[in-house]
């Protein structure tokens, strides 16, 4: 009996560490959860909001666009980079001009052309950059404001690079996501901007001056690329950055900054609607009647 005894004494403490190791892990789990939560609010939010925000925050539904949308881009770029091989990975090739879903001025009848372009890239650096920069900004956009948004602004700023180019460049050819990176970084720049004087100044000023000089710099290697460079068969467009830059900072400021509001009751949504499809509009009438492309 006296040896029982001691058994079952022995077996108490270990089940009494194995709950709280149990219980302990859904608490620090718990807390790297939130700590992700402020961090992400106080980069998104102005401070009256952050408070809000916290008290809703969940992962539920995930940030399932901007992930999906980014290895639907890397799919198209490997297969493309290993079945339909270039001459090297980094630079561009003829596989992708033959693609259906690049964006060309002779075939932009197909209308198709003026979203897929997206899922096309000139090589390694373009592709990473854009995957880069979309994820990093992307998710936490996500995490606040939910796929939707994210996707109407992403796909606003796509759309409108293609439509942009085929006015102000009609007779380049055009690939990457840059339409859609910018437009988000047109959203978060003109929040970042608004709000200044509600965020700690140097993470403002810090954010502004990283977002020019991220811009500054892919513009100016695009603009290299488009009118100095002799290395690729056909010139690419870099017109597209400044429409997805645009649609970022109309569309995507008045989503990025109605966090828990209504949105169709803000006059600034409507005044943003309107003219993203007069823009369409006119875009349409301009390629059918008036653009010096070749049909």
């Amino acid at each position: 009996m006296g040896d029982n005894d001691i058994e079952e004494q022995d077996t108490f403490p270990v089940k009494r560490d194995e709950e709280g190791d149990t219980r302990a892990n859904p608490k620090r789990s718990g807390r790297r959860v939130e700590k992700i939560h402020k961090n992400v609010s106080k980069w998104i939010l102005p401070e009256e909001l952050r408070e809000t925000y916290l008290e809703r925050a969940n992962c539920c539904p995930p940030p399932i666009f901007i992930i999906l949308i980014s290895l639907a881009e890397l799919g198209v770029f490997i297969y493309y980079a290993v079945w339909k091989p270039q001459k090297q990975w980094i630079t561009l090739g003829t596989g992708i001009w033959e693609s259906p879903l690049t964006y060309k001025p002779e075939q932009r009848e197909e209308a198709w052309r003026f979203l897929s372009y997206m899922f096309v890239h000139a090589g390694v650096e373009h592709i990473m950059g854009n995957l880069l920069m979309q994820l990093l900004l992307g998710i936490p956009l996500e995490l606040v404001h939910k796929g939707f948004e994210v996707g109407m602004v992403y796909m606003a700023g796509v759309l409108a690079g293609s439509l942009a180019s085929s006015i102000f460049d009609p007779l380049s050819a055009l690939v990457g996501a840059s339409g859609g990176v910018y437009a988000l970084m047109g959203g978060y720049f003109m929040n970042a901007v608004v709000n200044f004087r509600e965020m700690i100044p140097l993470m403002g000023v810090f954010r502004i001056l990283v977002i020019v000089l991220i811009v500054g710099t892919d513009v100016g290697f695009a603009i290299y690329r488009r009118f100095f460079s002799h290395d690729v068969a056909m010139k690419v467009s870099f017109v597209a950055h400044i429409g997805g830059g645009v649609a970022g900072m109309t569309i995507g400021y008045v989503f990025f900054t109605n966090y828990n509001k209504e949105l169709l009751r803000d006059p600034r949504f409507w005044l943003c609607i309107v003219g993203y499809i007069a823009f369409f509009l006119f875009a349409i009438i301009f390629n059918i009647f008036l653009s010096p492309a070749p049909a």
